[in-house]
């Protein structure tokens, strides 16, 4: 029977697990991304308000960019889309992000 490499959830604090998407480019917290052990996936869900994302290090913009609506869950399943993820509210309120981060 083959091995399967199972990732687990990795307890970054309150700080990373709930982030709030605002009207300038927000990322995900960088020092907790790097930290150890070496998170490989991040699962977002978005929360309150309407989103833009990329992945690709490119700032969105309010008009530019991958939209997501409440309730969409993000996947980034690799290191270089995890470092270089950033979002921003399309509106006037504020999102919210909850993330699990899986090492």
């Amino acid at each position: 029977m083959p091995m399967v490499d199972a990732l687990y959830a990795v307890d970054v604090g309150d700080a990373a697990r709930s982030l709030t998407v605002g009207a300038s480019s927000t990322r995900l917290p960088i020092n907790t991304i790097r930290g150890q052990p070496i998170i490989q996936k991040v699962e977002l869900t978005v929360e309150t308000a309407q989103i833009r994302w990329w992945d690709d290090g490119t700032d969105p913009t309010a008009s530019v960019g991958q939209v997501a609506n409440v309730g969409t869950r993000i996947v980034l399943a690799n290191r270089n889309r995890i470092e270089n993820f950033r979002a921003i509210r399309t509106g006037s309120t504020s999102a919210t992000l909850r993330g699990v981060y899986l090492a």
